[in-house]
């Protein structure tokens, strides 16, 4: 009887050996999906990372998510990693969309699947999808939001406005503030509106790396070189981060007051501190940019890549990244005002209630 019980005790020990084996065998068997994320100084970009996890696992993925920290070199030997470990597609939100073009070459020989995410990756042919929200819209809702909130259809004016740009490395800024410019040009032309400055163009506007301080210094050089005597009205924010440094500056001289209230200043990604500071009325509007939604759009790209199913596109024209049109999917994005938060962003289940109070 115990000669029985022994043999039946290691017959159960080498079927619980053979059935881990074969568990970890299927583990090994899953595709791996690299995703590389540029900083997690932005609450949007730890968002992006983390819905693009969920999504891609539920879905029967490995994932191998980096962060770089806005540094180029590091997000280079993060991907390059990638391809070395055997990803079969790289997901890629670029902090310089020029420097990968190397490594591209590399992830192509091997057949991986390359998906530009958010932020276009240019100069390379090895480049296979782009997934990001309507860019050119996003700076037309940016500016719309300025002009309903100076009145300007209703006749009002002249006001005063400055503009900020982007990270100039980043191929989407060119398109906020070109969407921008088609709503705001005509008012600028016509005299409602007064860029005191006079700096108008990316060359003159932009925001290396989207950094915020940055914002800050040039708003403080702004107000001290061009409005001794006279008011902003408007400032034209691309981004929450930059949006928040601009306040700053504003308050530091005074505007948030009874007799000197907030221009008023736009913004994009509907970060916490930013939903905060309109609710303060200190910022006007924002744009929600829905990263369940594209991290969904851009799994369905890897899906079908890597299934040899054609791949789902809405636009074909738009991204052309200096050596090819890279075919695109574009998600609509949406205007956040003090009016229509609530049921944008906590309804929606974005964000709880919670983090406001």
């Amino acid at each position: 009887m115990l000669k029985l019980k022994t043999t039946f005790f290691a017959l159960a020990l080498a079927g619980a050996a053979t059935m881990a084996a074969g568990v970890t065998a299927f583990a090994q068997d899953k595709l791996t999906v690299g995703i590389a994320m540029p900083t997690k100084s932005s609450a949007r970009w730890i968002d992006d990372g983390n819905n693009m996890v969920k999504v891609l696992k539920e879905r029967g993925y490995n994932t191998d998510l980096q962060y770089a920290e806005d540094d180029i070199p590091n997000q280079l030997s993060q991907v390059e990693n990638m391809v070395t470990k055997g990803a079969k597609a790289l997901v890629i939100a670029a902090i310089d969309g020029t420097t990968l073009s190397d490594v591209l070459k590399q992830a192509k020989a091997k057949g991986i699947t390359i998906i530009a995410y958010d932020r276009l990756i240019r100069g390379t042919p090895n480049v296979d999808y782009y997934a990001t929200f309507d860019n050119f819209q996003v700076g037309v809702l940016q500016a719309d939001s300025i002009v309903q909130g100076l009145g300007l259809k209703d006749g009002k004016g002249p006001f005063n406005i400055e503009l900020f740009g982007g990270s100039p490395d980043d191929n989407n800024a060119y398109f906020f503030y070109n969407g921008a410019m088609s709503v705001l040009k005509p008012y600028i032309d016509s005299g409602k509106l007064v860029v005191v400055s006079g700096q108008m163009g990316m060359d003159k506007v932009a925001t290396l790396r989207w950094d915020g301080a940055t914002a800050q210094a040039r708003m403080d050089n702004l107000l001290s070189a061009y409005y001794g005597n006279k008011k902003v009205n408007a400032v034209l924010s691309p981004y929450d981060g930059l949006s928040i440094g601009i306040i700053s500056s504003l308050k530091g001289v005074g505007y948030g007051s009874a007799d000197q209230p907030m221009p008023i200043i736009s913004g994009q990604d509907a970060e916490v501190p930013s939903i905060k500071a309109m609710l303060r009325g200190d910022q006007y509007s924002t744009i929600f940019k829905d990263t369940r939604d594209l991290a969904k759009v851009t799994a369905d790209m890897v899906d079908a890549a890597l299934a040899g199913k054609q791949v789902t596109v809405n636009d074909t024209k738009t991204y052309e990244n200096g050596v090819k049109i890279v075919p695109s999917y574009l998600l609509k994005p949406a205007v956040v005002y003090k009016d229509n938060w609530e049921k944008l962003l906590v309804d929606s289940g974005y964000y709880k209630k919670s983090q406001f109070q």
